[in-house]
């Protein structure tokens, strides 16, 4: 084995366990509807697991450089130009995925979970480009997660009630039994993890497409070797 077949080995167990990491955090929020509530197709966690940044994003889009990366510890096809021209190309999916899974995670943590929005309906379950870039320059400062409480109050005319509910709210808000601060828990865990698959996998992608050309410059390398051992 080349040092090419060798790194791309790495590369596929690697995001192997990406793409197992990414379903399993993406599945989360979904089991804990199920559990809580009894219904699998409502959302009161959030609304952008129903995206699948890490199902899709970092999971099935990176099943295809994933198989072809693991072939290379039995140098079944990247010990040729062929095989690592093809590397490359399905690096570039894995890449495309891990920018969707990192794009709709950046999203969903400006956002905040639904039970912070439920109020003041504020939130947009709709991804794009246009939200990502205004939601990033106006409120990206993890507020409704570092706050006392990210739920409006509803008495704002009368100030003692408001400083007595903040105060309720800070005690509260060290029990993990409160169903707001449970949600912001599991969105915030969630999110973040599926942030951080998507960089790496972006990094291990990139890094298997720049492998995959130098690999196509010194094709076939391991298969003169073996012909003249």
């Amino acid at each position: 084995m080349t040092c090419f077949e060798g790194w791309t080995a790495c590369n596929g167990f690697s995001l192997l366990v990406l793409l197992l990491l990414g379903v399993i955090l993406n599945a989360i929020p979904l089991i804990v509807n199920f559990v809580d509530e009894g219904q699998f197709f409502e959302n009161p966690i959030s609304c952008f697991e129903w995206w699948f940044p890490g199902i899709i994003g970092a999971g099935v889009m990176a099943i295809p450089a994933t198989t072809m990366s693991l072939a290379a510890r039995k140098r079944a096809c990247c010990n040729n130009k062929t095989g690592m021209f093809l590397s490359s190309l399905l690096n570039t999916i894995t890449v495309i995925g891990a920018a969707y899974c990192l794009l709709v995670s950046i999203q969903a943590l400006a956002e905040g979970p639904l039970i912070c929005n439920s109020q003041s309906n504020t939130t947009s379950c709709e991804f794009s480009l246009k939200n990502l870039t205004s939601n990033y320059h106006e409120s990206f400062d993890l507020q409704w997660f570092f706050e006392d409480s990210c739920v409006p109050r509803t008495d704002s005319n009368n100030p003692s009630i408001n400083n007595t509910t903040a105060s309720n709210w800070r005690v509260h808000n060290l029990n993990f039994n409160s169903i707001e601060n449970k949600y912001r828990i599991i969105h915030f865990s969630v999110f973040l993890g599926l942030l951080l698959v998507g960089i790496l996998e972006m990094l291990f992608g990139l890094t298997q497409i720049i492998i995959g050309f130098l690999g196509c410059l010194c094709g076939g390398v391991s298969k003169r070797r073996s012909q003249i051992v």
